[in-house]
């Protein structure tokens, strides 16, 4: 944890910063330098705000409905990321919490993972104790010696020793029930938007400790009861235009240049944004374009520039599947559920049951509103094939989803999250470049803390921040972070 401070409340002068990119990273990072006095225009390429969490207006034929990019879970260790929404709403009232987190599998009945208690080792325990995949004659047969980096995170030694290893060698060396792994890790790793074959096994072990062995929330999650629209990115930028900031969507950046005054951005209007300092919150696809478009970067930055190759290469296709459908899924149906061992679906949200407008939709219709989602796909495949193999596998989940009519149907298939491969953790950016007044944000940036996903991002743009507070004079926003190191780190 870092307590922030270490300066006035206020940069004592007259600073202007540019953030590029409107998603978590970017936003966290433009609330805090917007409050703490600097002149911040934040530059967004889609005509939303969001991101990987972004919601849009679609037309249906029977009116219009708000689309996202994709179901999040708002965890509990979200410590960061809740703080920045804390600024619209302090009691965080607009987040529900979501009873349950089933895993379901053709082939075994469903295990429940929202229900163990929430601190370590409790938990752990808890899991070993109830779950069927698991018996006491698997855990003699489990390699222990293989299982204790699990337990024994360090920010150092982990990634030292397993990040050259993939996560699927470190499954294998567990030694475990084919049930075991497929219900218990499998679809962990998953969630991370990589194949465990082509993720590093480092990466998986620090999302172990940060989700389940290093917090004292568990795995217990809310979500907004209103779309990600109106719940957070309207009030976001109401909030930092209250504090003199400056929001501008359907507005991409394609160049930074660099003078005696500061850095300069421009965009794909022919504007040009002066700045002392700037903020690279985007993902890793157009981070890379960027830089390579950038060719004062190549004397400013070369060590980024030098990681842009592999960095700017992302993690396998997602695909996501929203259907408006007449019927209903049985009623005992989870909120939110995760798949194992599917070939394509990786997990399924009841929207009709979680925001208001779906549920007020289906209300209307009887319908029903089903989001469908795969974490790792098979590239280059297109969205409505991805689409249709979700559902054909819902089914054999959950037959009575045959008996839905599909009324309408919106899929995307897109590779924009960043990949987590064996032995990039070196080579992975930081928040801080090697170019001065120039930062990165995002969910594939490294910390020097445990992180992940949403968390990852704001944290990193809130660290963003700071190093601009604390170049201008001003005080530091406080970070927050889960246990440092793993239960059994000190042995």
């Amino acid at each position: 944890m870092n307590p922030g401070g270490g300066g006035t409340r206020h940069v004592p002068r007259q600073v202007k910063a540019v953030v590029v990119g409107g998603g978590i990273a970017g936003m966290s990072a433009a609330v805090v330098l917007a409050e703490r006095g600097v002149r911040v225009t934040v530059l967004e390429a889609a005509p939303t705000l969001g991101g990987r969490l972004g919601a849009w207006p679609e037309k249906l034929t029977d009116g219009t409905q708000t689309n996202e990019h994709g179901f999040h879970a708002f965890f509990r260790q979200y410590y960061n990321w809740r703080s920045i929404l804390r600024r619209i709403d302090p009691g965080l009232r607009f987040l529900r919490p979501v009873p349950g987190y089933p895993i379901l599998n053709a082939d075994w009945p469903t295990e429940e993972f929202g229900r163990l208690p929430p601190a370590p080792p409790a938990n752990l325990l808890a899991l070993l104790l109830r779950s069927p995949s698991l018996r006491l004659a698997d855990l003699r047969a489990m390699d222990r010696d293989a299982a204790l980096p699990l337990l024994t995170y360090d920010p150092v030694r982990t990634y030292a020793e397993f990040d050259s290893t993939t996560a699927d060698e470190l499954l294998d060396s567990l030694r475990l029930p084919d049930r075991a792994r497929a219900m218990l890790f499998e679809v962990f790793s998953h969630s991370f938007f990589n194949h465990e074959a082509e993720m590093s096994a480092a990466e998986m072990i620090a999302q172990f400790h940060f989700y389940l062995l290093g917090n004292p929330e568990g795995l217990a999650f809310d979500c907004p009861d209103e779309d990600y629209g109106t719940a957070i990115w309207q009030p976001l930028a109401r909030h930092v235009d209250k504090h003199g900031g400056r929001v501008r969507t359907g507005r991409a950046a394609t160049r930074l240049d660099r003078g005696p005054d500061g850095w300069r951005v421009s965009a794909d209007d022919g504007t040009a944004y002066p700045a002392g300092h700037v903020v690279l919150a985007v993902d890793p696809p157009a981070l890379a374009t960027l830089v390579a478009a950038s060719p004062v970067l190549a004397g400013a930055a070369p060590e980024l520039v030098a990681a842009m190759p592999a960095f700017g290469t992302p993690g396998p296709p997602y695909a996501v599947a929203r259907y408006w459908c007449d019927g209903d899924v049985d009623a005992g149906r989870a909120v939110f559920s995760g798949v194992s061992r599917q070939p394509t679906l990786d997990s399924v949200t009841l929207y009709h049951r979680l925001e208001n407008e779906s549920r007020r939709w289906a209300q209307r219709t009887g319908g029903s509103v089903l989001e469908l989602h795969a974490y790792a796909c098979a590239p280059g495949v297109p969205a409505d094939e991805l689409a249709e193999r979700m559902r054909a596998e819902l089914v054999t989940l959950w037959p009575e989803a045959a008996r839905l009519r599909v009324r309408e149907l919106r899929a995307r298939v897109e590779a924009r999250a960043p990949a987590f491969t064996p032995g990039s953790h070196a080579r992975r950016p930081g928040v801080r470049t090697d170019a001065e007044g120039l930062y990165l944000a995002g969910d594939g940036i490294r910390t020097d803390f445990p992180s992940a996903l949403m968390e990852r991002s704001a944290a990193t743009g809130i660290v963003a921040a700071n190093h601009i507070l604390r170049a201008e004079g001003g005080a530091a926003e406080p970070v927050h972070s889960i246990r440092p190191r793993g239960l059994l780190a000190r042995w």
